[in-house]
């Protein structure tokens, strides 16, 4: 029996679980969306002004064909609501967003920013993640508006098919609430050699070479305190150190050229991108509660898990209008079983709106195939706003692969049905 008034497990979040610990994010999340809400309305009403139901949303417009600098302009103008319920309009499209829509919102966003054409991140093959590209600019708001989009995804608990290392979300976490000091250093962790190898394996490897080298690591390597650096297709030289291009890498100093050399790539020359983008992130995610999450955790509750277990989802699937033992039940499962992966992701993103797996497993979605009374020649019907697939009666199990195979394959998009 604890007499201590104030105890609570949040004082020990070691012994807390990743699923425990989002229902405590989610928790707090409802709270703040609530209190954000109350502060727009009582405003409102004290001063007399016709009360609008919008104003308890963060509503957003946008228009597909400019999406990334509507939302950016949306974001920036209604930076106060960024606590309050999202809401996505696709301009001149029909349908109420219950949430299907601002799922698309984010699918669509985040591999609009992401393309290698676009240049604010670089894709690692040899790692398989994103890392902040370096160059140079004079407003960094598109990195900060990525860092606002995962906040949001955090706070309407929405996973995003992001890969980033894990060493990101360290950053992220250093420190864990954002300074009220807007000049104070954020996202400068600790950068080691496991940590590089993360993200640049074949680099981090060839730096290990150099720390294990026996022979002559001056003449042979022949490396001074001076990296290069490619920039917007230039080539550009930074010294690691106060004169570093005039000192040379020995077997005295190399441990020093690997752990400023390894800072460089890392923090360094990434920190006004990777500043802009912890800031907006922790505008939305500035919460005591994000203090409870270790670097994993905090990835996990952005991303969701990849990792796809269809027959778990058969085994917590509802069913309205069928049973579980019907022939176009039976059916469906026994294509989706077969499916390859990329279909069975296509399909979760079909019914869901988001091909991840949120953290309690595949039992979180409260996924449904419902009876729709149409003929068999229609496709199939999702509503990702419910994480529902609605089924026509479809008899047999190849009439029901072709049926969903193009629905799937061509779920983009909103609109009456």
């Amino acid at each position: 029996q604890f007499k201590c008034p104030w105890f609570s497990f949040c004082q020990f979040p070691f012994i807390l679980s990743t699923v425990v610990k989002k229902a405590i994010i989610q928790k707090d999340s409802e709270q703040q969306m609530i209190s954000q809400a109350r502060q727009s309305l009582v405003s409102k009403v004290s001063r007399r002004q016709r009360v609008d139901m919008n104003l308890l949303f963060l509503n957003i417009k946008v228009r597909r064909a400019q999406l990334l600098s509507d939302s950016l302009d949306e974001l920036t103008r209604k930076r106060c609501d960024l606590k309050k319920k999202l809401r996505v309009t696709f301009v001149g499209e029909a349908g109420l967003d219950m949430g299907g829509l601002t799922k698309e919102w984010f699918l669509l966003l985040v591999r609009q920013i992401f393309h290698t054409d676009y240049g604010m991140f670089t894709y690692m093959k040899d790692s398989r993640c994103h890392w902040f590209s370096s160059w140079k600019c004079d407003n960094y708001s598109e990195f900060q508006l990525v860092g606002t989009l995962m906040g949001l995804a955090v706070y309407n608990s929405i996973a995003l098919d992001i890969h980033f290392p894990l060493y990101c979300y360290r950053k992220l976490l250093t420190p864990p609430t954002a300074p009220c000091d807007q000049n104070a250093l954020v996202g400068m962790a600790t950068a080691t050699l496991d940590d590089l190898q993360q993200i640049m394996p074949e680099l981090a490897h060839g730096l290990g070479e150099l720390l294990s080298y026996e022979g002559n690591v001056e003449e042979d390597f022949y490396l001074t305190f001076q990296v290069f650096q490619e920039e917007m297709g230039v080539v550009k030289s930074h010294n690691l150190k106060p004169g570093g291009d005039k000192i040379p890498v020995t077997k005295q100093n190399r441990k020093e050229y690997v752990q400023l050399y390894v800072d460089f790539l890392l923090n360094k020359s990434i920190y006004k991108q990777f500043a802009a983008f912890y800031h907006g992130f922790h505008s939305v995610c500035a919460s005591d509660a994000l203090m409870l999450l270790r670097p994993e955790e905090v990835e996990m509750l952005v991303c969701g898990s990849p990792e796809l277990d269809m027959s778990a989802l058969q085994k917590a699937a509802q069913y309205e209008g069928y049973s579980k033992t019907e022939t176009t039940v039976r059916c469906f499962w026994d294509v989706v079983l077969a499916f390859p992966l990329e279909l069975q992701k296509k399909l979760l993103h079909f019914a869901t709106g988001s091909d991840r797996v949120p953290v309690g497993g595949m039992a979180d979605l409260n996924f449904k195939i419902s009876k729709i009374d149409v003929p068999t020649d229609w496709l199939p019907i999702s509503h990702t706003c419910f994480n529902q697939i609605c089924l026509p009666m479809y008899r047999t199990r190849k009439e029901l692969k072709h049926k969903l195979t193009i629905a799937i394959s061509n779920a983009e998009g909103f609109g009456l049905e």
